[in-house]
Parts: structure tokens; C-alpha cells; sequence
């Protein structure tokens, strides 16, 4: 299989797409949404764009420099292995950039390539401000102008909608999505809130830099055992988390967890029942994500844990036509947050779309073929024997 090195990304005219409708208009330029433009690409006749508010892989320049990706990039493509942060089955980041944990910026430079080179139609620097219903779909409105689609994709990903603790003082926290999150004074010592990747990382990080620093989560996720990456910590980060430990900097405080958080004047205070944390520098909230929704929030029900309810197409509920695409899907207890896992959901859209519209999604079997289309999840919810 070939793999690219190219460079920028191929634009299209918001408004020529104004004067005729659209068959799928793609929100977001991350993994998800170049993604599923690339799978769009090969359903024959569909008309189609991909608006992005920044630029193309805009949230993983804000990425921390010191932030990298948890599951690793390999070129095996040619042998049926896709490397598991490939948006394409014939790209590669690893044979991009040269890396096997990229940074934000790097990723954004391979989605950059990949766009570039097939010709995704890319509209940057247009914001969504609205999706209303019309009466044959959907009229996105951007800050460019109408957009009027027969059918809508939202792949706006979570990094923009940091989630933080529901206790008193967290917004004296800094989340581990800010780059102050990954830096602090010589060898002052810091609290983290949160015990899983993101948690956990940071923590390594500023314990290479001679930080003491504790991790406070009451499910002590650290021992967490199964197969699912969703779940338990990566092989890297094991790793890692077994050095830092090793230093005698790194404290892991299982069963306490943080229920304010309050500044005394000259340190800041993390309470954990009876136990109460000190340190000179803000404590960094690990505490995850939530789905950025912006202007379809109410275009999609709810599931009890809060992420939108979608169905087994990864179609909205109440606003039919309306898709979403990339980590936010869920369907039950499998979560979809890596590239690996929500791009297997990219052709399958494409797929749906297209035959709803009667156009031709043979040539999308490619995806299947390797292992890139998938259209029962379910498929998935498999522990490892061993």
C-alpha cells in the first residue's frame, strides 16, 4: 500500500455549496472528520464538504508540547496491519512523521498530509454557529454564510469541553489539557486529581522533572486489569508509571478522593475527607472530557451517563440525518475514544448515507477488507484470553 507526505489541504467554496445543496456536510477536521471525508470520498456521486473552525487538526495544536499519543503508530499496512492512528488504511504517521507516539502538532501535520493529498474538500477557519431542520435536512449556518445539507456530520471531538471535578473550588484547578498543567516551580510538589491516563502521564512527567507529586482517585484505576484500552492503563504508561514510582517521588493515594478544593493564602488545599493535600502550585485536574456538541447539543438526546444517545448508525435519536462521528460515540459500555476504535464507524456512515441517497457504496468494501468498517459494534465487547 502507498503512504503520502503532503503538505496543505484542498478548500471548497462555502458559497457555491449555498446554491446547491449538499448531500453530507461534515463538521470538524480532526481524525473523525477527515476521516469520514475520506470514506465519503468513495461513495459514488455524493457531494459533500468538510467545515472546520481553525485549521485542519486545530485541537491538537493546543495539545501541551510535552503531550503524546497513547497508543502507538507502526507502519504495518502493507501486511494487513493498519497503523492504529491512521485515518486512511494507505497513510501511516509513523512513516510521516517519523515517530511512534506523536505530539498534537505532528498529528495535525499527518491529518494535514492525508487531506492534501486525496483532496478532501476542506473549508477552514468557518465556524458552525447554528444547524437548524429545513425541510429537506438541515441549513448549517457558518460564519461564512448558509450552508443548506441533506444530511449532517458532527465530529467536533472532546478536547474543547475539558471536564472538571463537580466539588467547590475547582476552577482553582488547572486542567491537564493546559499546558500549566505539565510545568511547575523547582521541585514543588503537586497534587493531581484523577488516576487515569491523563492522570497518570502528566504525573510522570513532572516527576521526571524532580516534582513530588501525589495522585488522588478513589478507584485507584492504576490496578485496573481487562483487556480494554478504554479502561486500564496503556503498556507505555505502565511502564512509565513503574519508573516514576521507582524514583520515591511519586505518591498513588487509591481511596481518597478530592472533594474541594481552596486556597489558604499561601498554599493551595485539596480536601480528601480526612486527609487534606498542600501545595505552593495549583492542583492539576486529570478529570477528562466531554463531548463537544456546541450547535447540535439539542439535536441529540441524552444517555444516563450524560454523552449523547445515538443509534446503532451513530444517528441522533430526535433529529434524523444528524450524525456523530469520533470519540464521543458510545454505544453501551464501549466507549469509542481512540483513532482506532472510531475509525473502524467512518465508511459505515459514508455507507449509510450513500444508500440512503441510492448512490453507489461499492467501492467502500475496501474499508472492510481491512478490517475499517464496521457495522456492528457490538462485535468488539471481547476480552483477551491471555
Amino acid at each position: 500500500m502507498k503512504i503520502v507526505i503532503i503538505i496543505r489541504v484542498c478548500s471548497f467554496d462555502v458559497g457555491s455549496a449555498a446554491e446547491r445543496q449538499l448531500d453530507a456536510l461534515v463538521i470538524g477536521a480532526g481524525p473523525a472528520g477527515v476521516g469520514t471525508g475520506l470514506a465519503m470520498m468513495l461513495v459514488d456521486d455524493l457531494v459533500f464538504g468538510v467545515v472546520e473552525r481553525g485549521r485542519v487538526g486545530e485541537t491538537f495544536r493546543r495539545w501541551p508540547e510535552r503531550m503524546r499519543f497513547l497508543t502507538p503508530s507502526f507502519t504495518g499496512n502493507a501486511f494487513g496491519a493498519i497503523d492504529l492512528n491512521a485515518v486512511h488504511p494507505e497513510t501511516s504517521p509513523a512513516h510521516t512523521l517519523k515517530v511512534d507516539y506523536p505530539s498534537g502538532a505532528g498529528y495535525a501535520h499527518y491529518l494535514e498530509s492525508v487531506g492534501q493529498h486525496f483532496g478532501v474538500p476542506v473549508r477552514e477557519r468557518c465556524g458552525v454557529l447554528a444547524v437548524e431542520p429545513s425541510a429537506t435536512g438541515y441549513t448549517v449556518v457558518t460564519s461564512e454564510g448558509p450552508v443548506p445539507a441533506r444530511t449532517v456530520v458532527w465530529a467536533a471531538g472532546e478536547f474543547g469541553t475539558p471536564s472538571r471535578p463537580p466539588i467547590p473550588g475547582n476552577e482553582l484547578g488547572v486542567h491537564s489539557a493546559k499546558p500549566a498543567a505539565w510545568q511547575a516551580p523547582d521541585e514543588a510538589p503537586v497534587v493531581v486529581i484523577g488516576g487515569y491516563e491523563s492522570g497518570i502521564d502528566v504525573a510522570c512527567a513532572l516527576v521526571a522533572d524532580g516534582h513530588p507529586v501525589t495522585v488522588l482517585d478513589p478507584s485507584s484505576p492504576w490496578e485496573a486489569t481487562g483487556s480494554d484500552p478504554s479502561l486500564t492503563l496503556a503498556p507505555r504508561t505502565r511502564q512509565r508509571l513503574h519508573h516514576a514510582e521507582s524514583s520515591g517521588l511519586l505518591e498513588l493515594a487509591g481511596k481518597h478522593e478530592a472533594t474541594a478544593i481552596e486556597h489558604d493564602g499561601t498554599q493551595y488545599v485539596v480536601d480528601a475527607g480526612r486527609t487534606r493535600f498542600r501545595s505552593p502550585v495549583a492542583p492539576v485536574l486529570a478529570t477528562g472530557f466531554r463531548p463537544t456538541m456546541g450547535p447540535v447539543a439539542e439535536l441529540f438526546d441524552r444517555r444516563s451517563d450524560g454523552w449523547p444517545l445515538v443509534t446503532g448508525d451513530d444517528e441522533s435519536t430526535i433529529a434524523p440525518g444528524v450524525f456523530l462521528a469520533g470519540p464521543a460515540v458510545r454505544h453501551d459500555d464501549l466507549h469509542l475514544c481512540f483513532v482506532y476504535k472510531f475509525r473502524q464507524r467512518f465508511a459505515h456512515l459514508a455507507k449509510v448515507i450513500g444508500d440512503r441517497l441510492g448512490r453507489d457504496t461499492t467501492a467502500l468494501e475496501a474499508y472492510r477488507a481491512v478490517g475499517m468498517l464496521v457495522e456492528d459494534v457490538s462485535c468488539c465487547a471481547q476480552d483477551c484470553a491471555c
